[in-house]
């Protein structure tokens, strides 16, 4: 239909700005509010489940997965098979061994060695795996590894803890072996990365010795008593921080004994840790969250 001239111009004038207005990119709309549509796109992936996952599963019989963890590990196993590091077969949200040696192959390639090489993801290696594929968040750092607590070496992470456990007893923790070391033997290279000390108990009763126990486990270490009829050893405690990503593999299988209620000894048995005194499985940051 023809429009009266005095409309012609008006009409005209809407239709492009009309025009204009469809022809804005998607990114440009994006761009104005801050957030590229790629950015919004990707997905995110939980480091402290990913490192959950990481501890917990690789001593399982199966291919079992960790509740809450394995749409990120998912994300995680993608990353790497698309790097060539990790097969097809082998992405199924389960980080099991062979994810573990793909992303210690991953640090390596990254130039990282030793415990920095360890499998565990840390919060550089994760990132840079993500980049253009998904996002980090909650992530979980151990700080220095050069701070102490009583004399002993131990991360930030771990000083960290073992002051919160410290500030409920009316008595005060006392290391007796920190973390980074291999010194002794019948650690079995437990004490190899960080996260890992032995508290010493000789001058506590026996109810505070499992208070002690019940504070670490509070805070998110899996602590057990030990006692001289298990090994060569006299009574300590020997805890663990679960979630540290300096954990040498020695120390992350015994994460996954905690979690599944086990001594994380060589036997594997249940663990002697009497109910009263015995915690909900957590971690340092969970724990923090309240």
């Amino acid at each position: 239909m023809d429009l009266p001239a005095r409309h012609a111009g008006r009409s005209r004038r809407w239709l492009l700005a009309r025009a204009a207005v469809v022809a804005v990119p998607v990114f440009a709309v994006n761009t104005v509010f801050g957030t590229s549509a790629s950015a919004l796109a990707l997905p995110v992936v939980d480091m402290e489940l990913v490192l959950l996952a990481a501890q917990v599963d690789p001593p399982k019989p199966d291919t079992g997965l960790t509740p809450g963890a394995a749409a990120h590990v998912l994300e995680v196993e993608r990353a790497l098979n698309a790097k060539g590091l990790l097969s097809a077969g082998a992405v199924d949200g389960h980080f099991g061994t062979s994810t573990v040696s793909a992303y210690a192959a991953w640090q390596r390639s990254l130039g990282y060695s030793g415990i920095d090489a360890n499998g565990l993801p840390g919060v550089t290696s994760l990132t840079r795996l993500g980049d253009g594929r998904f996002t980090v968040t909650r992530t979980v750092s151990t700080g220095s590894r050069t701070n102490t607590y009583g004399g002993a070496r131990v991360n930030t992470r771990t000083r960290d803890m073992l002051a919160a456990a410290d500030a409920m007893l009316s008595w005060s923790l006392t290391l007796s072996q920190g973390s980074y070391t291999s010194t002794n033997p019948s650690s079995a290279g437990t004490h190899d990365g960080g996260g890992v000390v032995d508290i010493s108990v000789t001058s506590l009763t026996t109810t505070q010795r499992w208070e002690t126990v019940r504070a670490l486990r509070t805070v998110g270490f899996a602590a057990w008593l030990r006692n001289p009829s298990q090994g060569d050893w006299p009574y300590h405690i020997h805890a663990a921080a679960v979630s540290d990503p300096d954990l040498a593999s020695a120390a992350a299988n015994q994460i996954h004994d905690y979690y599944f209620g086990r001594n994380g000894l060589a036997n594997h048995a249940a663990d002697d840790t009497p109910t009263a005194y015995r915690t909900a499985f957590t971690w340092w940051e969970k724990y923090g969250r309240g």
